[in-house]
């Protein structure tokens, strides 16, 4: 299974948020990396501002090109608002639920409890980080696994009300999938419309 392992405070810094997450370095140095990164800069040309945008929106998913790439074309081919719909289906990914649902603080963590066979959909484990949760589908912690204390570490406090589109239930420790998000629930900050524009280029 292919993802980004490199340094993520080097990351983080050069989009100047903290897109894996709390990053203590990006709080310190709030500027790009390297040895001119604390100096003034050239002016980004169009493409360079549009495919930084594309580049934001795959680290902060944890999607690799190919894959970025495919769900781009299907965004494309679905009816609606091309953009939307990327993010969309972006933030119905299984890893990006479970994360969502507070079962991890971070993406690459429940990136990791999907390959491990901790989480199950409609009550079958799914080891497959990128599966397509659908409206009604049930994300819940696989029995065997309700116990492990990196889950209930991150449960731990969690505000599960934040997310309209999804409900949780503690007692199972499951959350539905309501329905995809509207474009304005989805807090990211992230520029769609110029990753289309890349695209359409």
């Amino acid at each position: 299974m292919a993802r980004y392992i490199g340094p993520k405070s080097k990351i983080a810094r050069k989009f100047g948020e903290p897109i894996f997450g709390p990053d203590k370095v990006l709080s310190r140095r709030n500027f790009p990396p390297g040895q001119h990164g604390n100096t003034r800069r050239r002016k980004t040309s169009e493409y360079g501002i549009q495919l930084k945008e594309k580049q934001k929106a795959k680290y902060t998913y944890g999607v690799l090109e190919k894959q970025f790439a495919n769900v781009f074309d299907k965004a494309n081919r679905t009816k609606g608002i091309t953009g939307e719909i990327l993010l969309q289906l972006l933030e119905s990914r299984l890893d990006n639920v479970v994360y969502r649902l507070g079962l991890s603080p971070t993406r690459s963590g429940a990136r990791q409890l999907v390959g491990h066979k901790h989480i199950v959909v409609n009550g079958k484990v799914v080891n497959i980080p990128s599966y397509q949760v659908k409206a009604g589908d049930v994300v819940g912690v696989r029995e065997k696994s309700k116990s492990l204390e990196v889950i209930s570490n991150a449960l731990s406090g969690f505000n599960h009300g934040k997310y309209s589109w999804l409900e949780w239930e503690q007692s199972s420790m499951s959350g539905k999938f309501l329905h995809m998000p509207e474009r304005v629930d989805i807090p990211e900050n992230i520029k769609e419309q110029l990753i289309v524009e890349l695209y359409s280029k």
